[in-house]
């Protein structure tokens, strides 16, 4: 379901009943080293955000687990009164230990509690759309979500939350969500290298749901391929500028949230996201993810 053009690459999708960028931004990497404490530049740190915003970004992705909190707040000092055409999306389901780790959090009362500390921190009365997220840092795990989801939806239907997702799920999980309440969108790893959700993307672009591909550019291994390469330096551009181009073409559902603690390559991400790529190129880089790609989610 798409909304008005804007000057941002890939236009807009109306997620939920807004219409947000599809070119958004990430706050992970605001937070200190391994996604921990404070930004080491924290002046840096709302200059990126600000520049997000008048570079016409209206969606903002953040997590009570980052920092913890540490982005929640500077989105909040940054940006706070938000403009009117800001969706800030958050995720719970996830703490932080001593040593960094991402113990879970999904018992009723965690979500509860995650919930009304996002809400504090971002200073907001209503969070525009909550992911809840499944699996560990390894990746998704097969299992229901149907106490942790309920718990969702029993806090949207209190007016807490206006929209809901799923974060680092299976497909089955996906469907178990479905039935439970609705959903506006996924947020899993894909990016070239990583191709398990094709399946899914498609299916949820037919259903008008979007698709948050988190790990875009490789998170912490950046994709490295001699495909990539070759088109990137055949069209001149940076091999990161391809990859994020090539997610923007790969289906009209895809959101993008590439994060960065520069406000110069939030400006290249921007620039690099908006490549046209040929029908010559996409086949080439389809190639990097596909050939003897195992179907982890037992398609």
């Amino acid at each position: 379901m798409n909304a008005p053009p804007t000057s941002l690459p890939g236009g807009t999708w109306t997620l939920g009943d807004s219409p947000v960028t599809r070119f958004g931004y990430g706050a992970m990497q605001l937070a200190g080293p391994w996604v921990m404490g404070p930004p080491a530049d924290h002046n840096g740190a709302l200059a990126v955000l600000r520049e997000a915003v008048e570079a016409g970004i209206t969606h903002i992705d953040t997590s009570v687990a980052y920092g913890p909190q540490v982005t929640n707040e500077l989105i909040r000092e940054a940006l706070h009164p938000y403009p009117r055409s800001l969706f800030i999306a958050t995720k719970v389901g996830a703490n932080r230990d001593a040593q960094g780790g991402w113990p879970t959090a999904r018992r009723p009362e965690d979500l509860r509690k995650q919930v009304h500390e996002t809400l504090q921190s971002l200073g907001l009365e209503v969070l525009d759309l909550v992911n809840m997220r499944m699996g560990n840092a390894e990746g998704p795990q097969s299992g229901s979500l149907a106490e942790a989801f309920g718990t969702l939806v029993d806090l949207q239907q209190e007016g807490l939350i206006r929209h809901l997702g799923v974060s680092n799920v299976t497909t089955e999980q996906v469907a178990e969500a479905r039935r439970i309440g609705q959903i506006v969108c996924v947020q899993n790893m894909y990016n070239l290298a990583h191709r398990h959700d094709d399946d899914l993307i498609d299916r949820l672009a037919a259903a008008d749901i979007a698709y948050v591909p988190f790990f875009p550019l490789g998170g912490f291994t950046p994709l490295q391929s001699a495909a990539l390469s070759g088109v990137a330096d055949r069209l001149g551009a940076a091999p990161m500028s391809v990859a994020l181009a090539w997610l923007l073409q790969r289906s009209p559902n895809i959101l993008l949230i590439p994060g960065t603690s520069s406000t110069a390559h939030l400006r290249e991400n921007i620039a690099g996201a908006g490549l046209a790529l040929s029908r010559e190129d996409v086949a080439e880089l389809d190639s990097i993810g596909r050939p003897g790609m195992a179907r982890v989610f037992g398609e």
